[in-house]
Formats: structure tokens, sequence, C-alpha cells
């Protein structure tokens, strides 16, 4: 759709109006949700407009509400400048809070710590333990690890191989699960896939699901904040310059 064009000021935003299950959308807004749009916060728009930060299928996308209240735009809002006047918003009300959620789901995944409890910088990494690649990450964020730097959560799945989710149930399954994921990767053939507790294996079950409803496809795949305490993710055994910036230090 083509972006609105006004002849405004700056977007003055607002505190987000509290919503709740029972709010009241106007006709046009009820109509969007009603095909599966989810609205995260009102705003404060120029040109008499409202604003509604939303999204849609995990897309971020905001509506603007015309002043008479019967019509909706879905798109990108403009000034003169050409500013985009939508950005801001859908960052604040979509985008930090989807952040959050993931976070979240990370924290609450089943995984491996690798590192000092007490180090400073987490990274959540999707390992699988067939993963030629997730072995490589491990190797390159030895120094950072064993200087207490950082710490890794291996977040175990199995997705690669046909033994990979008995691999991954096994290394979750160990006694001492961060002694077994060493032992693996230091290993030629690595750990032996076995059967393992019904909770075990379905603990690998959910990372899989976990990521997949991440949208994510191939492993390794990390996730960290940045100095700006922004969500990052970075797929693959980084280059260099992105490995520091992953660890967020210089190589000890």
């Amino acid at each position: 759709m083509r972006p609105l064009s006004l002849t405004a000021g700056l977007l003055s935003l607002a505190a987000a109006l509290p919503l709740s299950a029972d709010t009241a959308w106007p006709a046009p807004i009820q109509a969007l949700v009603a095909e599966g749009l989810e609205v995260h916060a009102r705003f404060e728009a120029p040109g008499g407009l409202e604003g509604f930060a939303a999204s849609h299928r995990g897309r971020e996308m905001a509506v603007y509400l015309t002043p008479d209240g019967e019509h909706a735009v879905v798109g990108t809002l403009i000034d003169a400048e050409g500013n985009d006047l939508s950005a801001a918003p859908l960052d604040e009300h979509v985008r930090r809070a989807q952040e959050t959620e993931v976070w979240q789901t990370l924290e609450e995944s089943h995984w491996i710590r690798d590192g000092d409890p007490g180090a400073e910088r987490i990274l959540y990494t999707f390992t699988d333990p067939n993963c030629p690649y997730c072995a490589r990450f491990h190797e390159q964020s030895r120094p950072w690890v064993e200087a207490g730097r950082v710490q890794l959560r291996h977040v175990m799945v199995g997705i690669l191989e046909h033994d990979s989710p008995a691999k991954a149930a096994a290394l979750l399954g160990a006694e001492d699960p961060a002694r077994a994921l060493k032992a693996h990767r230091r290993s030629d053939d690595g750990i032996a896939a076995s059967a393992q507790p019904r909770e075990i294996e379905e603990q690998v079950r959910a990372n899989n699901q976990r990521f997949e409803s991440l949208g994510l496809m191939a492993t390794p795949t990390t996730y960290y904040r940045g100095d700006d305490g922004r969500l990052e993710r970075v797929q693959g055994a980084p280059q260099e310059a992105r490995l520091i910036e992953i660890m967020g230090s210089p190589r000890p």
C-alpha cells in the first residue's frame, strides 16, 4: 500500500493506552481484528488521525483511523520531508515487546549451561549434536567462556540427522549435562544416541517447536542482547569481527 503523506510536523508519541480484552475497538479496527490483526497499543498521530501499533502473523504494521472514525489506513505515515512517522511507535510498542517475549521463551527453554553462572553476558544458542557449525561456534567461544565473561546456554534441538533428537536427549538427560556436552565436543564420535525418560524426550520436542515457531532455519542460531539492550540474532559460526561483537568484548 502506498504511504499516507501528510504535511504535518513530527509524530508526537503518547504513552500507550492500556488495552484489555473488552476494549471496544472502532468498527474499522474491529474488522481488522476479526481478520487476525493483533493490536498492541494506541498512539497519537498528526492530522487528527489515531494510530494503532499492530501486528499480523508476526509482521508489524501501523494502522491509522481517520477523524470520522469510519475508515482505517494500513501503511507508513510520512511527513512533507519524507520522514517515516510509523517506525518509532512500531519499534516501541511492537518490536520491543516481541523481543521481550522471545527472550522469555528462550529462558523457559531446555538448555545446557556452558560457562560461569555469574558471567555478565548470556547467549542462547540453538545447538544440534550433529551440527559441525555448532561445534565450530563452541570452539570459537572458548576464550570468552573460559575467561568467565560469557555464558552460553545451549538450547538442544534435534533437526539435522535421524539420531539428532536422541543425541540431544542424551545430553539433556546426562547426570552432568555440561560435562557431557564438553566430552561430546572433544570426542571424535560424540555422544551415543540412547533412550531417555519421556520427560527428557519431550524437552527436545519442545525445543524443536520453539525453533520452528521462531522461524529459524539452521543451527547454530544465537540470540543475545547488545550493549543497547536490544535483542540480536546471528546464524552460523561468525567471522572474527562479528564474533567479538556477539561476545561483547575483545578476545581475552
